[in-house]
């Protein structure tokens, strides 16, 4: 067989190897202050759509493919469906302190041919926004795509318009590619979508800035961070 490179030099992409990555299994990723366990219709669902449904808690579903919902049944339904998907791989955020659910999230677009996957279809009620546990589960996210799963390219997509994820996906280390626009119709509207990476060779480098403000020794007494993630991965601040 010919080289065509060599017939024709032309650019071309660095050699990589071809083995596959690992597909994601149904495990339980334990943390300091939440742990990632699959998601469990009957177990989680009474608590879930309390915290996630019903008059200003409705706003959680503003960016979602689906959603809000007004019954626990057909809430449940929907939950049932996505224990049984396999891409997405959907789990559970279990506080730890309180034992509870507070959060939904997932893996998505996962192949492993490639080694790329995505995290996504984020549900984080009030009680885990904006605390030491969502970045702790994102932390645990990232850990086992690249560090178990051996995964070279991790995605965080979004709607262009939703402010917070943007900005949450530039602290947590993820780099901004560009906005793919009129992407898709999402609840009858038109969705440009905001995508964002993070490489394998930039992980390390993440990994080191997500142990650092995690340490017990980055929060005062009061639980206030001393160097904001944002700051060690040279991200707007928070």
């Amino acid at each position: 067989m010919h080289d065509p490179v060599a017939l024709a030099p032309q650019p071309i992409g660095a050699p990589v190897a071809p083995h596959a990555a690992d597909r994601p299994q149904r495990v339980t990723m334990t943390g300091r202050w939440v742990t990632l366990v699959p998601l469990d219709a009957e177990r989680h669902s009474e608590v879930l759509f309390a915290a996630s449904n019903g008059g200003d808690k409705d706003r959680l579903w503003t960016y979602l493919f689906d959603g809000p919902y007004a019954d626990l049944a057909i809430f449940k339904a929907a939950m049932v469906e996505r224990e049984k998907s396999l891409d997405p791989l959907f789990f559970a955020v279990i506080d730890n302190a309180s034992g509870q659910p507070v959060g939904i999230q997932s893996f998505l677009r996962i192949e492993p041919a490639h080694r790329v996957i995505e995290v996504g279809s984020l549900l984080y009620t009030s009680a885990m926004q904006r605390t030491i546990g969502a970045t702790e589960a994102q932390y645990l996210f990232a850990v086992y795509i690249f560090d178990t799963l051996g995964y070279r390219r991790y995605e965080w997509k979004c709607n262009a318009l939703n402010a917070p994820s943007r900005r949450a996906a530039l602290r947590l280390g993820f780099a901004f590619e560009g906005v793919f626009r009129q992407h898709m119709i999402i609840k009858g509207r038109n969705r440009d979508t905001a995508w964002y990476s993070m490489l394998d060779s930039e992980w390390p480098r993440r990994r080191a800035a997500f142990e650092r403000w995690l340490s017990p020794e980055n929060f005062d007494a009061a639980g206030r961070q001393r160097v904001s993630l944002a700051s060690l991965n040279g991200a707007p601040a928070d």
